[in-house]
């Protein structure tokens, strides 16, 4: 659906030129959920304004449904940037109109007559949960009713790309999980591919299928969520799974110590208490806890083992789809 080839930007700045975008590649499959995360400085927004081509990139391509918008100019551009809604950063609603007449400004640009546009602003009013505030201003709705009348305005023109850049900044936990749910609601409901610039790993646990972490304007790790947390190693299971703490003392005691990451129902409820029957061991949690990712239940333990056999159980556990990753107490250290 989505694939940025080799996005370069620079920026002039005080010693020289800053390279914003150094090489970027990605692919977004249609109808997912990517987040792009990474820290301050490190290129999210301006990746976000290039893909809208709010920003021209001074290299490389950027494909929706097979055609490079970067090459495109004149009506095709125009028509190109209809396909891709934007809701951008901080509050960006028109004081002087209502919450309906922010969501039908594009409609009015793009000339639809009077019943259609009044028909599509009270679908998307009903598809934001704010169908009682058609007549409110700006100024009489919450920091998150106001998002979620922007992400409205944004899917106004039925685009087939939703990007969001931080939509629940300086937003309460309470308000964030309305936005992220009107966000889930256009990918589920209306087939749109959503792409969350956020700096909020929260945004990535609740929501996304897919993650791309940015540093220094480069893409440094980018896949599937659940795929990721399954990597001890990525800086994703590292932002979102339980912290396991060291507890040398407790782990001395065991045969056996490994860390193991647990994703799905089935893997988080059987697959421990079926090794330590399969193969007669003694399996005891030593740290890390359970989570949730969007639904699916992901849990990472710090496992102690005592036993004959449990080189044995942690080489089955790997097998059956956990990922095991041997700690160095003991005579181990080599991964499963």
């Amino acid at each position: 659906m989505i694939t940025v080839e080799n996005l370069t930007k620079t920026f002039p700045g005080s010693t020289g030129q800053v390279r914003a975008l150094d090489g970027v590649n990605l692919d977004v499959a249609a109808g997912t959920v990517l987040g792009v995360v990474g820290p301050s400085g490190a290129g999210k927004s301006t990746l976000a304004r290039c893909v809208a081509l709010l920003e021209r990139p001074d290299s490389g391509a950027i494909r929706v449904d097979g055609t490079d918008l970067v090459s495109l100019g004149g009506p095709a551009l125009r028509a190109a940037r209809r396909q891709i809604g934007v809701v951008p950063q901080g509050d960006s609603l028109l004081r002087q109109r209502t919450a309906a007449g922010n969501v039908a400004l594009p409609l009015e640009s793009a000339g639809v007559p009077g019943p259609q546009r009044r028909t599509r602003v009270a679908e998307l009013l009903d598809l934001v949960g704010l169908t009682d505030k058609a007549g409110s201003y700006p100024d009489q709705l919450s920091g998150g009713q106001r998002q979620r009348i922007a992400v409205a305005r944004a899917l106004a023109a039925s685009p087939s790309v939703l990007l969001a850049d931080e939509p629940t900044s300086a937003l309460d936990p309470d308000t964030t999980g309305s936005v992220l749910t009107v966000l889930d609601r256009a990918r589920a409901e209306l087939g749109v591919t959503v792409l969350v610039v956020t700096h909020d790993m929260g945004v990535v646990r609740k929501i996304c299928d897919d993650v791309a972490v940015l540093d220094g304007g480069r893409v440094v790790e980018h896949g599937k969520v659940l795929d990721l947390v399954a990597d001890a190693g990525s800086r994703t299971a590292a932002s979102l799974l339980p912290a396991v703490d060291q507890n040398p003392a407790a782990e001395g005691a065991y045969d056996r110590v490994a860390d193991v990451v647990l994703v799905g129902f089935a893997a988080v409820g059987a697959l421990l208490p079926e090794a330590t029957s399969r193969f007669g061991v003694e399996l005891n949690l030593l740290g890390g806890g359970l989570t949730r990712l969007g639904e699916t239940p992901v849990a990472r333990f710090r496992v102690g083992l005592n036993g004959e056999r449990a080189d044995s159980a942690l080489e089955w556990i790997a097998e059956a789809g956990g990922a095991v990753r041997r700690t160095l107490a003991g005579p181990q250290g080599v991964a499963a």
